[in-house]
């Protein structure tokens, strides 16, 4: 196996200096960056992210507040609840979390969760009303005590068909 010689080798190419132009708008950017962290850190909030605490991970909630957890269920005639979240009718937990407020502001979209629900389970019950229900799950010192309450937040009346 042959030796590199000295000529062979590549020389490093030579380090140009930033001016000081360059160094101060350099500065100048990083002193931005800073103050945008810090005052979001400070007066910041989820919609500020990245220059916000991303709360979620930045706080903690009292172990014994309740905790809520939202779903979405078709009503039958015999008043019996059949699951539309969770994927049965093609949106996320988290996208249709996403959309509560429109929800509330405009119930007959939840119609639209029910024709969804139809289209993809042709022979499942007939849906007579399409509610949104906020359970609290009461905790003492960060464990469910089995004590719940639901809270029907928004409801919409389907037309019979």
């Amino acid at each position: 196996m042959p030796l590199q010689t000295v000529t062979d080798v590549q020389a490093e190419p030579e380090v140009v200096p930033l001016t000081a132009t360059g160094r101060r708008a350099r500065l100048a950017a990083v002193a931005v960056v800073l103050a945008l962290l810090l005052a979001g850190s400070v007066w910041g909030d989820d919609s500020e992210f990245p220059f916000g605490p991303f709360r979620m991970y930045s706080t903690r909630a009292d172990p014994d507040t309740p905790v809520v957890s939202t779903r979405v269920v078709g009503v039958t005639a015999a008043e019996e609840e059949v699951r539309l979240s969770g994927g049965e009718v093609g949106l996320r937990r988290a996208e249709f979390e996403g959309q509560l407020p429109r929800l509330v502001d405009d119930p007959s979209l939840l119609g639209l969760l029910a024709d969804s629900y139809e289209s993809r389970h042709p022979g499942g019950p007939e849906l007579v009303r399409v509610e949104v229900v906020q359970r609290h799950i009461e905790l003492a010192d960060g464990e469910p005590t089995g004590a719940y309450r639901d809270d029907v937040l928004v409801s919409y009346e389907l037309d019979a068909s």
